[in-house]
């Protein structure tokens, strides 16, 4: 952990929040798992005397005394130079932040040198626990972001760039620098949600609005389901998970995110035998380095990307393009540790390997997509990272999918998302009251605030005032229930909306369409208003090939053996080049299609047709 130095600033007996948590452990059946590690330890966590009551009023001014002690106490520790940053959470701050701002007031005239993080603008929202991680991760981090990005903006200066520069956020939107030094907990996964965009902008290029977004790279794998044009999306994640792949382990990040599953399977995930004799692939991984044991860098354990090898998918002359030659030894000498130890032959140790790891995938998939009521069979397939598209055809196989699709330059597809994504930024606002036809104007209130944060920010970040649209959404519930789901709201004002004919069946159709079924004759509550500020979503042109012909003959480089389990073992395959490949031709699996920088592996039964951007879309 290279974060800042940070101080945790709260109210007066919560400052073990961060240990209590949600006073249940996060595997109840192991005694001696260990506890989530905390980025503020327990001596740098200080307790100011102040109280709000849950409806924002005063109920104990704050006492500016108390930092006054802080103050002596980091001296007389000596870390007073060290301390960079500071996390201020009281409780229900979010209901009025006058206490913060005061106390945030203070420390900017005593401890200038220290960068000051709110819980009323980091996450002002209700649930005390993941506020104040959200913000203490925020105030973490803050200083080295803000560091990196100055000295980004300084360099890209000096080399002439002098246009406005935007940066990637978890929610699928992009932002100004300034918002990100800001809120850079924003930015946590950011990555991965370009590659969910990605996935949605070649679903338009197909005309295909549900979608499971698939980017598999050499540590893990990453799925998205998307429905209606929409990716599934979120308001809370984990990070730093003492368990990687275990629910509660982790840091919990209350902020608008694009909702993904991630397991440990990649190209790198190491295949090893457990406790019972059984082959388990992943979640270690062997990294970059030293990698798969055929990168030749010193890696003696078998992974996913020596299968792939031994199975014939991968050229050991055209990784990367050729730059960078694999060694089908080293993989066979790791292979067959652990094919000795299974009683297997090598091939078998390998096929056993890429089963596996597939069905870890096919797994988590079918549980993702059931989680949001959605069947598979209705879906597409968009395979993407180094890996994806070797394995894609089995997922999608295995869950009746329509089928699949390998955009060009598989790869970096994730870069390519990046360049479609809007300027965006999520606005929240706690509410908690019930849903009647007199509290809707009380909510037009709300949103109406939140507008103008929204307006105002886009505004700086370039957007024209005439083309920033807002989309309004609210954690609803039943009247009594301790979670919400989150509604899409209907873009005119709620005073002018039926209650019963239109507000109340978009939750219970959004409810039942999750659970299946909803309690219609209970209320309706709203705990948080949220809306999302956006500017237009830039329009960017692919590079089309020639259509003239359906003949694949020409693309192809030559053939090697490749093993299909439908086909009874190897077959001779034939091996296609993705740069000769044109719009319109057409050729069946099984097959290979290489590229520099993934390949993609066409199983039997398969018929792909290369559209006219030069992507493989595949029908099973």
């Amino acid at each position: 952990r290279k974060g800042a130095k940070t101080i945790l600033i709260t109210t007066s007996g919560f400052s073990d929040v961060l240990d209590t948590q949600r006073e249940m452990r996060y595997d109840i059946y192991d005694l001696h798992a260990p506890p989530v590690q905390h980025l503020v330890p327990r001596p740098l966590r200080f307790e100011v005397h102040e109280r709000l009551t849950g409806f924002g009023e005063i109920h104990e001014p704050i006492q500016l005394d108390d930092l006054a002690a802080l103050k002596e106490t980091l001296a007389a520790a000596g870390v007073t130079d060290k301390i960079e940053a500071a996390a201020l959470c009281f409780l229900h701050a979010f209901t009025n932040p006058v206490h913060e701002q005061a106390a945030g007031e203070w420390l900017r005239q005593h401890l200038p040198q220290i960068s000051v993080s709110y819980s009323h603008e980091v996450a002002p929202q209700i649930r005390e626990y993941e506020r104040m991680s959200t913000t203490v991760c925020n105030a973490y981090v803050q200083p080295l972001t803000e560091r990196y990005l100055q000295r980004l903006q300084s360099e890209l200066h000096e080399g002439g760039f002098r246009k406005q520069l935007y940066l990637m956020l978890s929610s699928g939107g992009i932002s100004t620098l300034e918002t990100a030094s800001k809120f850079p907990v924003r930015m946590i996964e950011s990555g991965p949600a370009a590659g969910v965009l990605a996935a949605l902008f070649y679903g338009d290029i197909l005309g295909e609005d549900n979608l499971v977004s698939f980017d598999m790279g050499g540590t893990t794998a990453k799925m998205c389901v998307i429905t209606d044009g929409e990716p599934a999306t979120a308001d809370t994640f984990e990070v730093a998970r003492v368990h990687r792949f275990k629910r509660g382990s982790g840091l919990p990040v209350r902020v608008p995110t694009i909702e993904l599953i991630e397991i440990g399977a990649g190209g790198g995930s190491i295949a090893h035998v457990d406790e019972l004799g059984l082959l388990k692939v992943g979640p270690e991984s062997s990294g970059a380095d030293p990698g798969p044991a055929c990168y030749g860098q010193g890696g003696k354990q078998p992974t996913v990307t020596d299968a792939d090898l031994l199975l014939g998918y991968l050229n050991p002359d055209y990784f990367l393009g050729g730059r960078m030659s694999l060694d089908r030894s080293a993989a066979e000498s790791a292979m067959k540790s652990l094919a000795d130890e299974l009683g297997l032959s090598v091939t078998e140790a390998a096929h056993g390997i890429y089963q596996v790891v597939n069905e870890n995938m096919i797994s988590a998939t079918r549980v993702h997509v059931a989680e949001r009521g959605v069947d598979p069979r209705t879906l597409k397939l968009i395979a993407f990272g180094g890996a994806g598209p070797v394995h894609a055809h089995e997922i999608a196989r295995a869950l009746k999918m329509q089928g699949y699709v390998c955009p060009a330059s598989a790869g970096v597809t994730s870069a390519l998302g990046f360049l479609t994504a809007p300027v965006s930024f999520e606005f929240a606002r706690t509410f908690m009251g019930k849903v009647t036809p007199s509290t809707l104007a009380e909510l037009d209130a709300v949103y109406a605030e939140l507008a103008e944060e929204g307006r105002a920010t886009l505004i700086e970040a370039g957007v024209p005032v005439d083309q920033i649209t807002f989309t309004r959404r609210a954690d609803m519930r039943h009247q009594g229930q301790g979670h919400e789901i989150v509604v899409t709201l209907p873009d005119a004002p709620l005073a002018h909306v039926d209650l019963d004919e239109d507000l109340r069946p978009l939750f219970y159709g959004r409810y039942e369409e999750i659970y299946g079924y909803a309690h219609r004759h209970l209320g309706l509550e709203v705990a948080t208003c949220r809306l999302t500020a956006s500017g237009p979503r830039p329009r960017i042109a692919l590079a089309e090939t020639d259509h003239s012909q359906t003949d694949a003959a020409s693309a192809r480089k030559g053939s090697r053996p490749a093993y299909f389990a439908e086909a009874g073992g190897f077959v001779d395959t034939p091996i296609y080049d993705r740069y000769l490949l044109q719009g319109g031709m057409v050729f069946d699996g099984p097959a290979i299609v290489e590229e520099r920088d993934s390949t993609a592996v066409i199983g039997p039964g398969a018929r792909v047709r290369v559209d006219r951007f030069a992507n493989l879309v595949a029908e099973l």
